[in-house]
């Protein structure tokens, strides 16, 4: 088990806590997404019929969600374009509630639905939605909200995987998955600087002070 727990850490997928000391890693910021939802300054709109935005919307929108075997992690759920999807541990199932909002929705972005997704992989009586308070519609399965996270710089990378010790790769029935897990606790990387556009030449710290 230990050797197995070891070699997670050594994936090319997987981002390792920097050694206590040591100067903070690095890692690229994650492409543009034409998905990001627009803010309501930009024009943005609500994501579904009736929505009435009284923030401006935070998240990715996504056509589906895929259940899937990748190695090492086993089993997981991607958005329609193959991220990686995630689960907080501080929100609640029960009733479906994300308590992530603000710069943690900026780390972890909302995977958003305009409508009735696609799934593969994955039993539609876990699908769910709950209504987050900028108005938009966020996907959950068995009642846990998913997100994206930014420090995933490509599809299939999964380097939020125990992150502040409360972010899980989620598996196709909602559950955390632990079956591959760091030497140590990562902490989340930082979000691209408010007055600035993402671009993905430039690198974003991993490290600092958030608990995300």
């Amino acid at each position: 088990m230990l050797l197995a727990l070891s070699a997670c850490g050594n994936l090319p997928g997987y981002g390792e806590a920097a050694p206590s000391g040591a100067p903070p890693a690095t890692t690229e910021a994650p492409p543009v997404d034409v998905d990001i939802v627009p803010s309501a300054a930009a024009g943005g709109s609500a994501l579904a019929p009736g929505n009435n935005l009284t923030q401006p919307a935070e998240g990715i929108v996504t056509a589906g969600l895929i259940g899937k075997d990748i190695p090492k992690m086993g089993k997981v759920v991607t958005d329609a374009k193959g991220w990686t999807l995630y689960r907080f541990d501080k929100d609640s199932a029960n009733p479906p509630t994300s308590n992530c909002v603000g710069k943690c929705a900026e780390i972890w972005p909302p995977t958003l639905t305009d409508g009735n997704p696609d799934l593969e992989g994955i039993d539609r009586d876990l699908v769910g939605t709950l209504t987050r308070p900028d108005g938009s519609t966020q996907l959950t399965i068995d009642g846990w909200a998913v997100y994206r996270y930014i420090g995933d710089v490509k599809p299939g990378q999964w380097k939020g995987q125990f992150v502040g010790a409360t972010w899980w790769v989620v598996a196709p029935d909602g559950k955390r998955n632990k079956s591959c897990l760091p030497k140590g606790t990562p902490k989340a990387v930082q979000p691209p600087a408010k007055d600035t556009l993402p671009d993905a030449t430039a690198p974003a710290e991993a490290g600092g002070g958030t608990g995300y």
